[in-house]
């Protein structure tokens, strides 16, 4: 069974690019690219020719290169439907439900309002592979800039099915500071110390921290644990409204 070949692509102060290729067709795709050049650079080193862009939001940090790189190759714009009008030179409108076919490989397509309105994630099951834009960080979620708390926890319960071997490929590098907050709200969990102690070491080699895994996630993140009792004590607040939870919990990484 083939899967989808990675690369990440550092770029700007803190985001991450990826770079893809489907082996059995040879087609290339490139999830949120902030800027071009890095990635055309990535390109040209691996021999590759770029034939899709898909875009996770409308942020600038997420679809900057777009314009240019579909100048530079002639490659098709993929994005949400319900935010067609904010996704630059979008050509394909996806929504929850669809499935994106690359090549041999299968995306599901999930609608996860709340960093903004339009978000959506592109999950391709065979290869364990979820690109969650700004939903989903290591250890956090997305500011809410546009969506409610109701909206952002019932779009993470969304990715809470997913398998726990799933690869979280987040845009940005925000997990040490994710982890000093995380520990913050949920200080006597034991997984995520241990966890909150490798990413030290991992960011002071200067390696990167994502992808991070879905079971990880599930164990440590305290924005997808809204619903667990201990956080929920450690907040003064009850599991019975994990909406609650949540929306307090991210109350305080706001002003943390």
């Amino acid at each position: 069974m083939s899967k989808l070949d990675i690369h990440q692509i550092p770029v700007l102060n803190d985001n991450y690019v990826y770079l893809f290729r489907e082996p059995e067709s040879g087609l290339v795709g490139v999830v949120d690219p902030a800027v071009s050049g890095p990635v055309l650079s990535k390109l040209k080193e691996l021999g590759w020719t770029l034939t899709h862009i898909l875009n996770t939001h409308h942020h600038g940090d997420h679809t900057g290169g777009n314009l240019e790189l579909k100048e530079a190759t002639g490659c098709t714009i993929v994005g949400a439907k319900k935010d067609a009008a904010r996704i630059p030179g979008i050509d394909i409108r996806l929504e929850e439900g669809d499935i994106f076919e690359f090549g041999a490989e299968k995306a599901e397509v999930f609608e996860v309002p709340g960093h903004t309105v339009g978000h959506i994630a592109y999950w391709f099951e065979k290869s364990d592979a979820l690109f969650c834009g700004d939903t989903l960080f290591a250890l956090g979620c997305g500011r809410l800039f546009e969506g409610t708390p109701a909206q952002m926890w019932q779009s993470l319960g969304k990715f809470r099915n997913l398998p726990d071997s799933t690869r979280v490929y987040c845009a940005h590098e925000y997990t040490e500071s994710n982890g000093r907050f995380a520990l913050s709200v949920d200080p006597k969990n034991k997984a995520l110390q241990e966890r909150f102690a490798e990413i030290v070491a991992l960011r002071k080699r200067n390696k990167p921290t994502v992808p991070s895994t879905l079971g990880e996630e599930k164990a440590t993140n305290p924005f997808l644990r809204a619903d667990d009792p201990s956080l929920a004590a450690e907040l003064n607040l009850s599991a019975t409204d994990p909406v609650a939870v949540f929306a307090e919990t991210r109350r305080r990484k706001d002003n943390f």
